[in-house]
C-alpha cells in the first residue's frame, strides 16, 4: 500500500508483471474509487462547460462520451477529463458526469464553480461514498455480460449506459453506470456503484477469477498506451498541442473557450516542444526526470518511463524541442552518470489486437 493523492492505495497484490500481464491476456479490476466524479445538472450544461474546454462536447450526444481538458488563459493544461452525456431525467433536466483526477479534484472543483457561478447549472458530487471500479482486458465484457446477464457487445467505445446487476447485496436488481472507457490501452469497462453494491461486485469478480490490480500495473499499461498522467506528462505549463494532444483542440468551433486565443497563436507559430515517445536498447530504463540529451547538451527531461512487460524493451515519454522530435531521431538519456541512446519512436508504443 501507498499513499496516493490523500488516500491508501495498493501498489500491487499478486506482483506487478503478472496483473500486467492478465490485463493484456485476460481480465483486470482496479479499485478507481480515488478519482472524483462531478455532476452537472441544468439548462444546457454542455454551452456552460463549453466555456471552460477546447473539444466540442456538441459532436456528443446521450450515451456518449469524450476525453478532453480544462485550460488557463495561456492554453496551459489545469486538469484532463471525461465527460459523458446522461439522459434527461424525469425534470427534463440535462446532466454531464465529470470524471476527474483525484489530485485535481478540490482546485477543478473550484474552478468549475467559479466559472458556472452565473449559470443555473448545479454542480454535485455523483460519487459521494461509492466507489469506482475499472474492469480491464480482452475478457472484461466475457466477464460483465455473464455477471449483469445483459449483452455489452453493441456498448461503443466511450459508450455509457444503465446495466442491472443481481446478487450485488440487495433483494432488488442493482442499477449500475457502466461505461465502455479505461486506462490501459485494452476493452474494457468502469462502472459506478453505491459501497454495498461494490463491494458486493468486486466479491463476485474475484470469484469468477478477475485478477485485482494495483497502481503498479495502471502504470505500465497505460504507458505502454502511451496515456498521459497529469502532473508528469502534462500540466499547468503544457498545452495540448506540447503534449500531442491537438485533436482535442476544435478551433473550427465558432464557441469561445478559456485559453482559445493562446491556443489559436500557438497552432500558427507552433509549438517549441513536443511529447515525443522514446525507446532504448538493453536494459536501460530511463524514469522520470531523467535528463534527454542532444550532442551532450541537455535539451529536455522524461517525463515517464517503465521496463514494458509487453514489448520487452525499455519505453519512455519526454519533451524537446521540436527540431528534435522527428520519429527516427536519436537522442541519449543521461543514466546514473552514464549516457544512453534513446530513439525518437510513433507512440503508442503498444496498440491492442483489433478484434472483429
Amino acid at each position: 500500500m501507498v499513499p496516493f493523492a490523500g488516500w491508501e492505495m495498493p501498489l500491487q497484490f499478486s506482483g506487478l508483471l503478472q496483473e500486467h500481464q492478465a490485463v493484456r491476456q485476460h481480465v483486470g479490476m482496479f479499485d478507481i474509487s480515488h478519482m472524483g466524479v462531478l455532476r452537472l445538472e441544468g439548462t444546457n450544461p454542455k454551452d456552460a462547460l463549453q466555456a471552460l474546454v477546447p473539444t466540442d462536447l456538441h459532436r456528443i450526444g446521450p450515451g456518449e462520451a469524450c476525453y478532453t481538458v480544462l485550460l488557463n488563459e495561456t492554453g496551459g493544461i489545469i486538469d484532463d477529463l471525461v465527460i459523458y452525456d446522461l439522459e434527461s431525467n424525469q425534470r427534463e433536466k440535462e446532466s454531464l458526469l465529470i470524471v476527474i483526477n483525484a489530485a485535481c479534484a478540490e482546485s477543478d472543483t473550484s474552478w468549475l464553480k467559479k466559472h458556472l457561478q452565473a449559470t443555473d447549472i448545479n454542480l454535485s458530487d455523483a460519487k459521494a461514498n461509492g466507489i469506482l471500479l475499472a474492469v480491464q482486458g480482452p475478457k472484461s465484457i466475457d466477464v460483465l455480460e455473464r455477471l449483469s446477464g445483459e449483452s455489452l457487445t453493441n456498448l461503443p467505445r466511450f459508450g455509457h449506459r444503465q446495466v442491472q446487476f443481481n446478487g450485488l447485496g440487495t433483494e432488488q436488481p442493482e442499477s449500475v453506470f457502466v461505461a465502455r472507457t479505461g486506462y490501459t490501452g485494452e476493452d474494457g469497462f468502469e462502472l459506478l456503484l453505491n459501497s454495498t453494491a461494490g463491494h458486493a461486485l468486486w466479491r463476485l469478480m474475484l470469484a469468477e477469477g478477475v485478477s485485482p490490480c494495483g497502481l503498479g500495473c495502471r502504470d505500465t499499461l497505460r504507458l505502454e498506451a502511451a496515456m498521459h498522467l497529469y502532473g508528469q506528462d502534462m500540466d499547468i505549463n503544457t498545452t495540448p498541442f506540447e503534449a500531442g494532444l491537438g485533436w482535442l483542440v476544435h478551433l473550427e468551433m465558432p464557441a469561445h473557450f478559456i485559453g482559445r486565443t493562446s491556443l489559436e497563436q500557438q497552432a500558427e507559430d507552433g509549438p517549441a516542444r513536443r511529447l515525443i515517445g522514446l525507446k532504448l536498447p538493453g536494459r536501460a530504463i530511463a524514469r522520470h526526470g531523467y535528463p534527454v540529451l542532444h550532442n551532450n547538451k541537455k535539451v529536455g527531461e522524461i517525463t515517464s518511463g517503465t521496463w514494458s512487460p509487453t514489448l520487452g524493451e525499455a519505453i519512455a515519454l519526454a519533451y524537446v524541442p521540436t527540431s528534435l522530435a522527428q520519429i527516427g531521431n536519436v537522442l541519449e538519456v543521461e543514466i546514473r552518470g552514464k549516457n544512453h541512446p534513446a530513439t525518437v519512436v510513433k507512440r503508442p508504443f503498444y496498440r491492442r489486437p483489433s478484434v472483429r
